[in-house]
């Protein structure tokens, strides 16, 4: 890959800021790059079209409803006073909570839970949320209008959302994760100023109703004496995925190529060259989904598709963009780890050096 990208000369004709009479082969390396895109899009639409509502929306629905499905039982077994029930208990709610709260309103801010507008904005509001106690309308602003039309763009898009570059790494990587359930509604109520009064009482009404509908489930249901005890309970089983959720939402931009505001290149190739898939997790898959783990070079390229139809079109899009000659970049876990930890004040603490792309 480093033989392709390198830094454009200053003294270049061709800049972004000349006149396309100084540069005849623009006009055609533009086109050509449309054309790659356009031909991408024509096969993913043709696969979409080919599936069954049930590998469009269904599969990840039905993800979803287990998931509720498995509340009940995780509630009733927390009343056990037997230490394994217990903890099976807890387990269960965890993994639950993270299907709900990360794949559910993934899905939900990008709309791909229902076809329908008015269902698609009610179900954003419940699991961004009600179930994740975060506002919704800034859910969507920060990840689909700032994240996906920015990627990897400096100031924009950058991920820099997720640098707190005064941690020292293990404290970073291992440690600060396990803060998000608390920091979550606190950046939420930040994120209300300005915003009109209706709004801004129906996202607390929201958060609030979520918080306490798993505090009275824990006093009533699974029989906590200690109020405390309970919070400190929902405090533990919503963060138990919480250091891998920040893994993955580093791992997958930070460290590849990063792009100038004013100097971005074409859609495929900023999707290309600045996302990185993950290999398959049984459990990453089921709690996150697969477009932000095995199909996060997918997702980014049609962000409209639900985590099953992204991982139906990965086939399609890694073969396209391999016969293409354009990055297919994945890596494994453990190794974006170990970059990440010996390399953790280049890449999370100094700001990363721009990256142009030929051609784009």
């Amino acid at each position: 890959m480093g033989e392709t990208l390198v830094k454009r000369k200053e003294s270049s004709k061709c800049s972004d800021e000349g006149t396309k009479g100084e540069c005849p082969g623009r006009d055609g390396k533009e086109r050509d790059t449309e054309t790659l895109m356009m031909e991408l899009t024509l096969m993913v639409q043709k696969v979409v079209k080919e599936s069954s509502w049930w590998e469009r929306k269904g599969m990840d629905c039905s993800i979803l409803a287990a998931a509720f499905v498995c509340l009940p039982p995780a509630f009733l077994l927390l009343s056990s006073s037997q230490v394994l029930l217990f903890l099976a208990g807890m387990l269960l709610m965890g993994v639950a909570h993270a299907v709900i709260t990360v794949k559910g309103a993934h899905l939900a801010s990008h709309g791909a839970l229902s076809e329908s507008p008015a269902w698609g904005r009610f179900w954003a509001v419940f699991f961004i949320e009600i179930c994740g106690s975060f506002s919704a309308r800034a859910g969507i602003q920060g990840h689909i209008k700032m994240h996906h039309a920015h990627t990897n763009v400096i100031g924009l898009g950058d991920s820099s959302v997720w640098k707190l570059p005064f941690l020292p790494r293990t404290v970073y990587l291992f440690i600060a994760p396990l803060a998000v359930p608390i920091i979550t509604p606190l950046v939420a109520l930040a994120q209300l100023r300005g915003h009109p009064l209706a709004y801004t009482t129906r996202t607390i009404l929201m958060i609030t109703l979520g918080l306490l509908a798993q505090y009275w489930l824990l006093i009533n249901v699974s029989g906590f004496q200690s109020p405390c005890g309970a919070l400190l309970f929902m405090l533990a089983c919503r963060a138990m995925l919480s250091v891998p959720y920040i893994h993955v939402n580093i791992f997958q931009h930070v460290g590849l190529p990063m792009f100038s505001p004013t100097r971005r290149p074409k859609r495929i190739y900023q999707m290309t060259y600045g996302v990185l898939n993950l290999p398959r997790n049984p459990l990453l898959d089921l709690t996150f989904g697969h477009s932000l783990i095995n199909c996060h070079v997918e997702h980014h390229l049609f962000p409209f598709l639900s985590d099953n139809m992204c991982l139906k079109v990965k086939p399609v899009v890694s073969k396209y963009l391999i016969e293409k000659q354009l990055p297919y970049q994945e890596d494994s876990y453990l190794s974006r780890l170990n970059l990440f930890f010996y390399k953790y004040q280049e890449l999370m603490v100094f700001a990363p050096p721009i990256t142009e792309l030929v051609g784009a």
